[in-house]
């Protein structure tokens, strides 16, 4: 199952950590996040290492849609609410400028750059869209309401902001990691404090940092920032169709000219590689029972009757409280330890957010975004109890299969053949072998 972009890229290899070393940061996280971390500082002339428990870019990464976007959702009408009209715009201005790095570093490479539309569109509530529109040219932007699509099904219109763009991420990160420096399958086993500072123990030796940035999808470490609380995670599927965008002569043949996400949870995603059509959907609860490719495969059937589905995968993505990823100082107790987190399915423009946040951060600079993005910001919103009841019900479950992050009772992914955490997201294999984190180890009861 591997994604379109892992089938079409060769990616650079790193040794193991192979001896005791000291440094000014450590980055734990050989992702997105991490990688875009690494460079920051690179360019900022700081010393740094970055260390992966396995390959680079073996993780969320490789699975995304690669939409480079401020357009989240109909996120804005809610973060004005929410956070009041200034700190709304710090993520909107965030997201923007981490669009332009984009823009500018894909200049240098052949990483398929393509300018495009995105849309976020609605199946029958056209008010939610004006809506939208409405607050994003509150905080000075451009966005409009659109009622024609060319979708193979009809719609209440979309919100449509230019400029915006899609690429190959892994050719993009492959050639970023060139010039890094990177030690593979060096899995930090333990954080530890000391007076010469932050100690972490990995297998092939000890690192000593003055600065830590967690970069592992979700934050591995349960003492400080009750991210275990704080954020569940997501699952949702991609297929990648032949023949769809060539007028086959079904209800999609029309020409797909930008990106196009449903508002609702449930639906639809629609972006364009070469000649493939990437579809996305089957959203559900890592550890709920989902549909996974089914309903894609049978969207596909429904609308692009001739295609071909080539290719199949999945991914997972941490979710927040609030829609505002976690970036920054990971507790109140932790003044060097910062953590990135919680992009709620858009890892592209966050991850470039957070590298640029945190460059500053360790640099001791002040970020104009940082606020927004603070991971100590107030955690009492709805979703905090509906995560406290997940964990709840599934604590009491007894079961002989537990998941080591913190006890609770997995489920079988009969789609997948895994074991899933429905608490905080952890997944293993048939056997018990850690697949996807929080947890950093395997089932130990395997019966």
């Amino acid at each position: 199952m591997n994604s379109i972009w892992s089938d079409t890229v060769s990616l650079p290899a790193f040794e193991p950590l192979g001896r005791d070393i000291k440094t000014d940061v450590l980055i734990i996280g050989g992702g997105i996040a991490g990688i875009l971390s690494a460079f920051m500082l690179e360019e900022a002339g700081v010393d740094y290492v970055l260390v992966e428990a396995d390959r680079i870019l073996s993780g969320i990464t490789k699975n995304t849609t690669a939409k480079l976007t401020v357009q989240h959702g109909l996120i804005y009408q809610g973060l004005v609410k929410r956070f009041g009209k200034e700190r709304a715009k710090m993520y909107l201005k965030a997201n923007e400028d981490a669009l332009n790095e984009y823009r500018s570093l894909c200049q240098l490479m052949d990483c398929e750059f393509e300018e495009k539309d995105n849309y976020i569109y609605s199946l029958s509530d056209r008010g939610k869209l004006e809506r939208e529109v409405r607050a994003i040219k509150q905080l000075g932007y451009s966005a409009e309401y659109v009622s024609d699509l060319p979708l193979p099904f009809a719609t209440a219109g979309a919100v449509m902001v230019s400029g915006q763009a899609q690429f190959h991420p892994l050719k993009f990160l492959a050639e970023i990691a060139e010039d890094i420096r990177i030690y593979e399958h060096t899995k930090v086993q333990e954080l530890e404090q000391s007076t010469s500072g932050i100690v972490a123990v990995t297998v092939h030796g000890i690192i000593t940092a003055d600065k830590v940035i967690v970069a592992t999808h979700f934050p591995f470490i349960n003492k400080h920032g009750s991210y275990f609380l704080k954020m569940y995670q997501d699952r949702s599927y991609v297929i990648g169709i032949e023949g769809a965008l060539k007028g086959n002569g079904g209800k999609g043949s029309s020409i797909l000219n930008g990106m196009y996400l449903d508002e609702a949870q449930k639906g639809l995603s629609f972006r364009t590689y070469g000649d493939y059509l990437l579809l996305g959907g089957g959203s559900h609860r890592t550890g709920k029972q989902g549909s996974a490719w089914t309903e894609l495969e049978a969207a596909a059937l429904r609308y692009y009757p001739k295609c071909k589905v080539n290719y199949r995968w999945a991914t997972q993505d941490c979710m927040t409280l609030d829609q505002v990823p976690y970036i920054g100082q990971y507790s109140a107790r932790t003044p060097n330890l910062y953590v990135a987190t919680g992009f709620n399915k858009w890892g592209m423009t966050s991850a470039m957010a957070a590298a640029m946040i945190l460059k500053d951060m360790v640099l001791g600079r002040e970020n104009p975004y940082a606020p927004v993005f603070s991971p100590q910001r107030s955690i009492l919103r709805p979703q905090l109890f509906v995560n406290g009841f997940e964990a709840t019900v599934n604590l009491l479950t007894p079961t002989k299969k537990r998941c080591p992050h913190l006890g609770c009772a997995l489920k079988w992914n009969p789609q997948e053949h895994t074991w899933d955490c429905p608490c905080h997201g952890s997944r293993f294999t048939e056997r018990g072998e850690v697949i996807d984190n929080p947890a950093t180890g395997d089932i130990k009861n395997k019966d």
